[in-house]
């Protein structure tokens, strides 16, 4: 166990995390991990291009107790890169082994951002009797495809292979904060800051993303809703889609007449909440009300 010094100091109840690390097919997978181990498990899953610190801010509001672990999904953050083409499959084999890990004899209870909450929801849905309940921050599946669509995907795929591309690179840390400032209007800068310490990585010069630069090419393998929504009516758990009023991603559900409630339709017990003041970075804009919602609706729910 590695303590952390979070660097996020403009809190007046930041609690620290400490770092573990599990072998997952040979490659180390990393984990911050906050609160009791006796605790109820909750497990806290990053999006796309995010890190497990960026959790930080919903933690230090949560007032359950709750043993909190946070991975940084394969190829992100202190996670081993796998240097090659990325699959849902894996990250469903990395949650698997995280479950067993930490929470061997009881199903755990999942919240996940944007990809993780995706994650999140076709796990469930593949191994019910593993999750008591979901909540899927802005993670309501991806735009449907067509088999028209495989042979230019695969074509894009194997181009991008000849030559993939490492992020964009930027001269010190400020100007990754000038960026994440840019993009979201209700970030602060100390939050900035914080964020910009843990998803890069680098020398004065020279810093880029701790990402896997293989994360940019292209999947060959198309996203196929109908599978999609075969495994989620498969879901037993309590599922809650937490979506930010500021997003654009239910603007783009909204131009496919009826998608949104179609996918609504899959799961059996649901809720669907609005957070105001949000982006699609809801978890960086109001920790303090996803920390409320994890306290009040995920202590709540019921062992499907």
């Amino acid at each position: 166990m590695i303590p952390f010094q979070p660097t996020f100091t403009n809190s007046q109840n930041v609690k620290t995390p400490y770092s573990e690390y599990l072998c997952v097919f040979g490659r180390r997978v990393h984990l911050r991990r906050w609160g009791r181990a006796s605790a109820m498990p909750l497990f806290l899953l990053h999006g796309w291009m995010d890190v497990s610190a960026s959790f930080q801010f919903i933690v230090d509001h949560l007032s359950g107790d709750w043993n909190v672990i946070a991975l940084d999904w394969p190829g992100f953050g202190l996670s081993d890169w796998l240097n090659r083409t990325y699959y849902f499959a894996d990250y469903l084999a990395v949650l698997d082994a995280v479950l067993d890990r930490y929470s061997p004899s009881r199903g755990g209870r999942l919240v996940g951002h944007s990809m993780g909450g995706n994650i999140a929801c076709l796990y469930a849905g593949i191994r019910p009797h593993r999750v008591e309940a979901i909540m899927s921050l802005e993670g309501f599946g991806i735009a449907p495809t067509s088999p028209a669509m495989a042979g230019e995907r695969f074509v894009k795929w194997l181009d991008q292979l000849k030559d993939v591309r490492h992020p964009k690179r930027y001269p010190n840390r400020q100007g990754v904060v000038t960026r994440l400032l840019g993009r979201d209007p209700y970030l602060t800068k100390d939050k900035a800051e914080f964020l910009a310490t843990h998803l890069t990585c680098g020398a004065d010069g020279d810093w880029a993303w701790a990402a896997d630069p293989f994360h940019r090419v292209a999947n060959p393998v198309l996203y196929r809703l109908d599978e999609s929504l075969a495994i989620w009516r498969s879901i037993t758990c309590p599922v809650i889609w937490v979506v930010g009023r500021e997003s654009a991603i239910h603007e783009e559900f909204a131009a496919r007449p009826g998608d949104w409630d179609m996918r609504k339709s899959c799961f059996s017990t649901f809720k669907e909440i609005w957070v105001d003041d949000a982006t699609h970075m809801l978890h960086h804009d109001r920790p303090d009300v996803i920390a409320r919602l994890i306290d009040h609706e995920l202590n709540a729910a019921s062992p499907p």
